[in-house]
């Protein structure tokens, strides 16, 4: 390539030199000869001036394309990418060229000796300036992110639930083994049952207001399957990251971890007797205050959604007051109950997390003229106070949960035939292994549980003396479908006016099976 830019060069000398055909022509004149000799020294010294030009010209365009794939790379890395406009593209391909031809250029003394006296010293290598990028094509308005357009009503909420079927006849040895509080279908003259049906709407009203309501058509009062509000709650949220909260309505008492725990999360098929007995389903009417850091609110998430049996997010710390007559049952006094309680769940180094938590709440209680027999004696008003402690281990595949509170409330003393005021005391342990096998889970667990008090909520503040223990296991095959198998062995002793000196003994097998949705 270089030799044949040579030859172009000195052919189109001798084309534009019309002394050199004179030449040809003439005499041998002597001096016309030396004339001639020296037209050609000089083109060769410009011819090598030229040579030294097209080499500082290649060097250039070297340097330049050097920068090129710099401002490239670069223009790569940003997060807008910016693309080169075709003019820019075509000066960067043209200089590309000529670098790649100039190295191969090379003079031989042949081509040296025809070079016309005529050429002249050629002019400087026009400069070539680095391809500039191109310009963004949005502008910074435009590429500002534009405010989120508001959401429709339907977008704002969203809609869930589950029910949960039992079946508690297999292999029972007592069919006055009973438990009221726990499970209604346990007991003679019993067969499928449904024990729940919620159905949970809830969302954002605006950016600081959240609302949750959840009934229940599986309530039952005489009569099974008629609809019960179970939770209506709004909270209001006092800063911009949720941190703070105030929650107004009927929601869950914040008063130990399985009762704050959602029966569709929770492993065991009842909650234990022990603290339980605190709050009948849980709930009540009040204005609870709730703090947690925005991390920790979101661990409390992902205990729940992990599958991991989280209680919810109820905060780091709550305090609240509440009627304190328990759910759905008009206030009986002009004093409110007091609650508080500090909760924190620690993630260690190997993932494992651990939620240690202390509770507890006071007010008082009012056994009215419906939950009295007519014979039955004593005040109308008791104390109601308790405190509890608090220690989950998620199965990370091992975990264990256990929770002990004491405290007093009004009893019935099967003695005395009274409603006494009285001390209580209880507790219960459960250990469990979760593990996950082709897209199924298996949680097998074993739990023992006492309790030695009344329940206020119950006929005569009922006195229970309560043992029971309990292996089963929990299949997952799906999401959307959950199995449970429990084998219990129970000592109950529960009395009232009408039933005195009433201890059960037996065994059962219970199946539910759950349909989330």
């Amino acid at each position: 390539m270089r030799n044949r830019l040579q030859s172009i060069l000195l052919f189109a000398g001798l084309v534009a030199c019309p002394s050199l055909w004179g030449f040809q022509n003439a005499s041998s004149d002597a001096q016309e000869l030396a004339a001639a000799r020296a037209e050609l020294e000089h083109a060769s010294q410009l011819l090598g001036e030229q040579m030294k030009a097209l080499e500082a010209l290649r060097k250039t365009i070297a340097d330049q394309q050097e920068r090129i794939n710099r401002i490239q790379a670069q223009t790569a890395a940003n997060a807008a990418p910016i693309q080169a406009q075709a003019p820019v593209a075509a000066a960067g391909a043209a200089p590309q060229s000529l670098a790649a031809m100039a190295p191969n250029t090379v003079l031989t003394a042949s081509a040296v000796a025809v070079v016309p006296a005529s050429i002249q010293t050629p002019p400087a290598p026009t400069r070539v300036d680095p391809p500039k990028p191109a310009a963004p094509t949005t502008t910074a308005a435009a590429a500002a992110p534009k405010p989120e357009a508001p959401r429709a009503w339907y977008q704002k909420y969203s809609f869930r639930g589950y029910s949960q079927f039992r079946y508690n006849r297999l292999f029972s040895t007592n069919g006055l083994l009973a438990c009221e509080q726990c499970d209604r279908s346990l007991g003679v003259n019993n067969g499928f049952f449904l024990r729940r049906a919620r159905f949970i709407l809830s969302g954002d009203v605006s950016d600081k207001v959240y609302i949750y309501f959840q009934p229940d058509f599986a309530s039952q009062s005489g009569n099974l399957n008629f609809g019960q509000v179970r939770d209506l709650y709004f909270d209001v949220a006092l800063d911009k990251k949720k941190e703070y909260r105030v929650r107004v309505g009927q929601s869950k008492i914040p008063y130990g971890f399985e009762n704050l725990q959602s029966s569709q999360n929770r492993i065991s098929l009842d909650r234990a007797d022990s603290l339980n007995s605190s709050h009948s389903n849980e709930r009540d009417l009040g204005a609870f205050f709730y703090w947690a850091p925005a991390p920790i609110r979101q661990r409390f998430a992902d205990l729940v959604s992990t599958g991991l049996k989280g209680s919810g997010d109820y905060g780091v710390f709550g305090i609240g007051v509440y009627n304190g007559q328990t759910l759905n049952r008009s206030e009986a006094n002009n004093n409110l109950h007091t609650v508080g309680r500090l909760s924190y769940p620690f993630r260690l180094k190997g993932g494992q997390i651990i939620e240690p938590g202390i509770q507890a709440y006071t007010g008082r209680y009012t056994v009215t003229s419906d939950q009295r027999g007519a014979a039955v004696g004593g005040p109308g008003s008791f104390s109601d106070q308790r405190a509890a402690l608090s220690l989950v281990v998620y199965p990370q595949p091992l975990g264990f949960q256990a929770e002990y509170n004491v405290g007093t409330g009004p009893r019935f003393n099967p003695t005395t035939k009274r409603i006494e005021q009285s001390g209580l005391q209880g507790g219960y342990a459960q250990t469990m292994f979760m593990k996950k096998l082709h897209g199924q889970t298996f949680i097998p667990f074993a739990r023992y549980q006492y309790y030695s008090g009344g329940k206020k909520h119950e006929f005569d503040a009922r006195s229970y003396l309560v043992r029971d223990l309990e292996f089963g296991v929990e299949w997952q095959p799906n999401p959307f479908i959950e199995l449970v198998g429990l084998y219990a062995r129970s000592d109950r002793t529960f009395e009232d006016s009408r039933v005195l000196n009433n201890r059960q003994q037996g065994n059962l097998f219970r199946i539910q099976m759950q349909l989330n949705y």
